[in-house]
């Protein structure tokens, strides 16, 4: 009755004491995904290798090339402290102090380079607070504050520009880049006395070349667009102009020097949460748009799976999700110019958005 009900002939039951096979992907951990633990290797208290066999006294015993492994994970705080100790002797006659020799490999820094990379990993990297990680260092007796956590960062951040200015470098090379700002609350911000600016904004840019992906974030007065200038004007004069994809907001598109050049794309994907959102207030016009763009998705997917780049995707995209773009178009329109539907309802500017960015609209 049960393989009936879901939909499993009754034939193809499993028998019965026999479990059914688990879905990849479940299950504990085997040691070889514990790559980053401390490797201990234990000798035999009573054998080496060449030894006489105890069994059978016989044959020898060799060393295996598989030891057996045993995992044993232990809990500590995030950053650990140590404490030496170094003993101090005086002089009773003379006042002398002699102090003990530091051991060997300390530094003379109190906080090394995995102090700064760890902070800088939970903040940036897990999204820790500063301050979430001060209360959970205090709670566990090794404190840090959360001002001592972003001295050590600041000083570590200029060892990393190198860096920093070599990956926005690459990202200017990207043949598609994406754009997009969110607002940002920082605790100072210094400013130029005639800036009008009040807002702060993070500007995330992702670049995508022939092999990688390039993930920038800019926090700072910029918009989007003023950020994606910044990038672009570090890109070789010989390349062909890259594809932009953003929302339609104008602060968004940037405003490039003379002769650099590049191709702005609509992001659908904004037009589309428009019909999403008012789907229950208007569920059969809503359902028509959203099944014509599922089609244009379904053709982008089918892209993906082909490995299609360049060219060839977009030959592939005019031939099949052409058409639906274009009857698409034309339904969107009559329902404007036949007043189908109020220009000022909430269906109407759905519609105007994607009618106004049209031709920068891509999959």
């Amino acid at each position: 009755m049960l393989a009936e009900v879901i939909g499993r002939p009754s034939s193809e039951q499993e028998p019965e004491g026999k479990k059914p096979a688990s879905k990849p992907g479940h299950g504990r951990n085997g040691t070889d995904a514990f790559s980053g633990a401390e490797k201990i290797k234990v000798q035999h208290a009573k054998l080496k290798s060449g030894d006489i066999c105890p069994e059978c006294e016989k044959g020898k015993v060799y060393t295996q090339k598989e030891p057996k492994a045993l995992v044993r994970v232990i809990g500590q705080a995030p950053l650990t402290a140590t404490v030496y100790e170094l003993e101090r002797l005086r002089c009773n006659g003379c006042g002398q102090v002699f102090t003990a020799e530091e051991p060997e490999g300390i530094g003379p820094e109190k906080y090394d380079e995995t102090t700064a990379a760890m902070i800088a990993q939970l903040k940036y990297g897990s999204g820790v607070p500063f301050n979430r990680l001060e209360k959970l260092q205090q709670n566990l007796s090794v404190p840090m504050p959360a001002t001592t956590q972003w001295e050590i960062v600041e000083e570590a951040a200029e060892l990393l520009k190198p860096a920093l200015e070599e990956l926005i470098r690459q990202a200017a090379q990207g043949e598609v880049l994406h754009n997009d700002d969110t607002s940002m609350r920082v605790l100072r911000l210094a400013r130029e006395p005639s800036d009008k600016r009040t807002g702060v904004f993070t500007s995330g840019i992702v670049a995508v070349g022939s092999d990688r992906k390039v993930a920038l974030y800019f926090t700072g007065r910029q918009h989007a667009g003023e950020n994606m200038a910044d990038v672009l004007s570090r890109r070789a004069a010989n390349l062909s102009p890259p594809i932009q994809m953003c929302d339609a907001l104008s602060r968004n598109v940037p405003k490039l020097a003379l002769g650099v050049e590049i191709m702005i794309a609509n992001c659908i994907a904004h037009g589309r949460r428009q019909f999403v959102e008012i789907v229950q207030n208007f569920p059969l016009e809503c359902r028509y748009v959203l099944e014509m763009l599922g089609r244009v998705y379904g053709y982008d997917a089918e892209a993906r799976e082909l490995q299609l780049r360049g060219t060839a995707r977009l030959e592939f995209h005019q031939h099949h999700s052409g058409p639906v773009m274009e009857e698409l178009h034309r339904w969107l329109e009559t329902q404007l110019s036949q007043k189908k539907v109020e220009p000022n309802s909430s269906l109407g500017h759905a519609i105007t958005y994607l009618l106004r960015h049209w031709k920068g609209l891509t999959a």
